[in-house]
């Protein structure tokens, strides 16, 4: 099993390299992550290639049987790339050019900065092409991050328009498909299109769609010409690598495509960051998860875990004793078979300095390493059981371009597509049923429940294979506005299909914006609450599950449920409380015949080949089946 830590020696003095390594050793560590930001140091001056430093690193390394991912350093240029080529600098929605001294500054579709980068990876693989002590090449860092994913350059103009010109062929086309006879924005030539820098009132959501696409396109393609040249030059035995980041809903780019060119999807795993108070809730943090490990449907690793309190110029919560250990747990839970701690040591200078490592800016041994060093230990004893397969009967599905749909028109104040997402998961997740978080391209027939939370794209190829999924056996459960928009970012006209398979029609809707509730109820009279959206439905062939209660709606369901075939559709009008949504999870794992576990709440259950992992996510003791679990303890129980 490879554990380890980000090592940075490049940061600290040459003569603390041989003590840092030993102390790592010590720690239990058999791997360590290195040069990702270090372009600088292999070319001080453009052409003039020296990898001297990191030989020497490797060597001591390797006296220690060490073991290392490599990262290619695109990520942060050196200043003399600024200075000889400003055009390789991304530009923000003003046309202002970012200035130097951040990190992922580049334009992705900056040929210069294409040919500058193909050519420090050429340079560096090729030195260490023959490097048996190197296991992964890490392309770039966390693609997209931290507003990375748009540029408005000129660059990216004639992209974009090459780009539409390529898939609408004609420009009457385009002004079919966008409507553009809306608000007169009729075009004559592909020149005459903007990119969506700010306007009055709001662009074309069709054009928003495009761009999004668009982007996804220039990052997924500056990614591949990396693999490219990695795949040209490295060992049969080495794996390449990228470490994606959370927050991914909120980029301009599918990781899915990017995920197909990798070996191994790396995740860099910070359920708390600068600025929050408290970290995310342990649902949000297992469907992060869940969806690294279903971008290849495969374990993944974790190049970057957090230790500490973090934040660049606002630091956030700190956690608890043994709580970032557990985090580490939960990961490994749920199919992380790679685990490297960010970072070996505080820095003290830099804009991370803020950014807690194992060791502290002090160098001393603290009760952070003694936490990474317990964790060690524990997976090298349990390593069979981490490594076994995961299987679930429960799949959430997204789509990219759904995400960006929304994103064109959130049609609430409330609405956050990712909150919406982790609603619908939770449900399950509250139960204790393993999920699968996998793009719509991705085949589900294998599953018994398909849950779609915000799809409101949906066209005809995907209604179908849901609806024969469904008449052999499965169940699908839709959220609000599922299915009411095509591929074209535009509404449907005339009757809903979708509607019709869930044997109901939306005759009403409202947005409930920010801090309003209305109350349901089902036939039992239970109540029920929704927020940020609510279908007012006419139910067909469908069951009202819940209704509304206020006096002009009341008639109106809110859930609905309907029979097709051997399965069933149900669809949920509005964003309804965690407790409604536990309650039909559960009616629905009954009806599949899916096992689930009541436990205590702040307690996960995760279950392996021939284990169980139970993960207490609170300050207090927690038991299950006379097992006593300790504030923020993860315990493998073999079975």
């Amino acid at each position: 099993m490879i554990l380890g830590v980000d090592y940075y020696p490049e940061h600290w003095p040459d003569e603390m390299l041989e003590e840092d390594i030993e102390r790592i050793v010590k720690l239990g560590a058999n791997t360590v992550r290195i040069g990702e930001f270090a372009w600088y140091i292999m070319e001080k001056n453009e052409g003039e290639f020296d990898f001297s430093y990191f030989d020497k690193v490797i060597a001591a390394l390797k006296q220690k049987n060490m073991k290392i991912i490599f990262g290619t350093p695109t990520a942060t240029f050196p200043a003399w790339v600024a200075k000889k080529y400003p055009e390789v600098i991304a530009e923000d929605e003003f046309g202002r050019p970012h200035a130097f001294g951040g990190r992922r500054l580049y334009c992705y579709n900056s040929e210069k900065y294409r040919a500058l980068s193909a050519r420090i990876v050429t340079e560096l693989l090729r030195h260490y092409q023959d490097e048996e002590a190197i296991i992964s090449w890490q392309i770039d860092n966390e693609l997209g991050h931290e507003g990375s994913d748009q540029c408005y350059c000129a660059q990216c103009e004639s992209g974009f328009r090459q780009f539409l010109k390529t898939k609408y062929l004609k420009i009457d086309k385009l002004n079919k498909t966008y409507g553009t006879v809306f608000w007169g924005q009729s075009y004559n030539d592909f020149d005459e299109i903007p990119i969506p820098k700010p306007t009055i009132t709001s662009h074309n959501p069709s054009l928003l769609l495009d761009w999004a696409r668009f982007r996804s396109v220039s990052i997924n393609g500056y990614a591949k010409l990396q693999i490219d040249i990695v795949n040209q030059y490295k060992r049969k035995n080495q794996k390449v690598i990228h470490n994606f980041f959370g927050g991914f809903f909120n980029r301009a780019y599918d990781q899915n495509l990017l995920a197909e060119n990798l070996d191994v999807v790396a995740y860099d795993n910070y359920p708390v960051w600068g600025g929050l108070e408290r970290p995310l809730e342990p649902a949000h943090i297992a469907m992060t998860l869940d969806y690294i490990r279903g971008l290849k449907q495969a374990n993944f690793w974790i190049v970057e875990e957090l230790m500490g309190a973090q934040g660049h110029t606002v630091i956030g919560y700190l956690p608890r004793p043994n709580q970032a250990k557990l985090w580490a747990q939960q990961a490994m839970a749920r199919g992380c078979e790679a685990m490297l701690y960010f970072r070996w040591r505080g820095m003290d200078k830099g804009a991370e300095q803020f950014c807690q490592g194992i060791l502290d800016c002090d160098n001393l041994e603290n009760e952070k390493y003694r936490e990474v060093e317990a964790f060690f230990t524990e997976m090298k004893k349990n390593e069979q059981f981490y490594q076994s397969e995961i299987r679930s009967d429960v799949a959430i599905l997204y789509d990219y371009d759904n995400r960006w749909s929304w994103s064109a028109q959130p049609q609430s104040h409330a609405f956050d597509f990712t909150e919406e997402f982790v609603r619908f998961y939770k449900g399950f997740y509250s139960l204790n049923v393993m999920t699968d978080v996998i793009s719509i391209d991705k085949n589900f027939e294998s599953y018994k429940i398909l849950i779609l939370p915000a799809m409101q794209i949906v066209d005809d190829t995907l209604r179908k294979r849901i609806e024969k999924f469904v008449q052999e056996g499965g169940v699908a459960l839709f959220g609000y506005r599922s299915g009411i928009k095509n591929k074209d970012n535009n509404l449907y006209f005339g009757e809903n299909e979708l509607y019709k398979m869930c044997g109901m029609a939306v005759e009403k809707y409202e947005s409930l914006g920010k801090n309003h509730t209305e109350i349901i109820e089902n036939e039992d009279g239970q109540l029920g609450k929704v927020s940020v959206w609510r279908d007012m439905i006419k139910v067909g062939s469908a069951k009202a599950l819940y209704k509304y209660t206020d006096s002009f709606y009341s008639d109106y369901a809110a859930v609905t449920e309907n029979n097709i075939g051997k399965g069933s559709v149900y669809y949920v009008g509005g964003g309804v409380d965690n407790s409604t949504m536990k309650s039909l999870a559960q009616i629905i794992c009954v009806k599949q015949n899916i096992d689930f576990f009541m436990i205590p709440e702040g307690l996960e259950l995760v279950r392996r080949k021939s284990s169980q992992i139970l993960l207490n996510h609170t300050e207090t003791i927690q038991k299950y089946k006379e097992i006593e679990i300790a504030p923020y303890e993860g315990k493998l129980i073999k079975i």
